[in-house]
């Protein structure tokens, strides 16, 4: 199940929300539906084996604001 990260055009608040099938999100602050579907960065870490049987891990996230995780936006710390 899919978290899109959403902007409300009426508001300007910007929030995290899971979407279900055909469910048609709005705002939490203002109850709007006049959204923009931002792009999310995709996190993920690869790790496999190197040379010589070495572990290599490879992050994807481009720049992290928040020193717990790997993403660059989230809702749980508030970071943007």
């Amino acid at each position: 199940m899919p978290i899109y990260e959403y902007k409300c055009k009426k508001c300007n608040n910007r929030f995290e929300k899971l979407v279900i099938g055909s469910d048609i999100p709005s705002c939490p602050s203002c109850q709007s539906n006049d959204l923009e579907k931002l792009m999310s960065a995709c996190g993920f870490v690869s790790k496999s084996s190197g040379p010589g049987g070495a572990i290599q891990t490879t992050a994807s996230s481009a720049g992290s604001s928040c020193s717990g995780c790997s993403a660059t936006s989230c809702a749980t710390c508030g970071s943007r």
